[in-house]
């Protein structure tokens, strides 16, 4: 139960990381120590096993090889998390924008960390790949957001396909990636428990069913075959993603919040003590976290 209980906290962390634009649900996964094992369990839909022991009605063999403890524990810590955080993540990125951007640095900075930490064997080409994975994380994470998108349905699953794909990619957001495709606060709206919008989250959850089966095989084929390699370059993503998530890099939500009145008082680091503690309080979480799992998987 301990074991089910942290997978999901772990959930409720990749749920909130999936709702902020800028932070990847994906290193949360990484970072905690489920990403393969959340690989696996995708992949494991599309398993020959798998529907034999369906077909079969063995149901202790399905539920053995989807992982199904797993992904209900996780499932139940995501579902949560982003019917509860959906509201509030606007609101503290709206109200607070400097204190809510500053903790996610710090959660980001602590996973790289405790990432870098696991990779052996470091030389000239294992830097190159991280160089390499940093600058497309950065292309990403600077890319201009599109206008005038269609609110149609075919749209809508189109980005929920993309979008998932990055949920599940440690160092891109997948929020983020709404936020480019134009449709970040349209979901959002569709998400309020107070009025969903049963169609327009059909059609997205059936486009994030479709990208992800796709996309996690692709990457647990990459895995499998380039293991280190692979975690190299997302290791560079997640610190490639730091320039989106930089307390003062959004001038726009720190104007709209009266953080600033002028752009020119950006170059002081306005509540920059502020931010500090935050990035700090996030730095904690994710130590908090990761020892907390040492002690429990011992």
């Amino acid at each position: 139960m301990k074991k089910y209980f942290l997978t999901s906290l772990k959930g409720f962390g990749m749920g909130a990381a999936n709702v902020v634009p800028g932070v990847s649900g994906g290193t949360i996964a990484l970072l905690t120590g489920i990403y393969g094992e959340l690989l696996e369990a995708i992949n494991s839909v599309t398993k020959k096993e798998t529907w034999t022991a369906l077909r079969s009605r063995q149901w202790k063999a399905f539920w053995k090889e989807i992982h199904g403890s797993f992904l209900l524990s996780l499932g139940v810590g995501i579902l949560v998390s982003v019917l509860s955080l959906a509201k509030l993540m606007l609101f503290v990125l709206t109200n607070y924008p400097v204190q809510t951007w500053a903790f996610f640095f710090g959660l980001i900075i602590a996973s790289a960390l405790i990432m870098f930490r696991s990779i052996k064997g470091w030389g000239v080409s294992e830097v190159l790949f991280v160089i390499f994975g940093a600058a497309l994380g950065v292309w990403v994470s600077t890319l201009n957001a599109l206008s005038n998108t269609p609110d149609d349905l075919w749209y809508i699953f189109l980005c929920g396909a993309i979008s998932i794909c990055t949920m599940i990619l440690p160092g891109i957001s997948g929020s983020f990636i709404l936020v480019v495709l134009g449709k970040y606060d349209y979901i959002m709206q569709a998400l309020d428990v107070t009025a969903f919008n049963i169609p327009v989250l059909l059609a997205f959850g059936g486009g994030c069913l479709v990208g992800l089966l796709a996309f996690a095989k692709f990457l647990n084929w990459l895995l499998a075959r380039w293991e280190k390699q692979t975690l190299l370059v997302l290791l560079g993503f997640i610190l490639g993603s730091l320039v989106k998530v930089w307390p003062w890099s959004n001038t726009e939500a720190l104007l709209e919040a009266g953080v600033v009145t002028d752009v020119a008082q950006l170059s002081a680091f306005p509540m920059w003590e502020w931010a500090a503690l935050w990035a700090v309080l996030g730095v904690v979480l994710v130590v908090g976290l990761e020892y907390f799992s040492t002690k429990v998987s011992k």
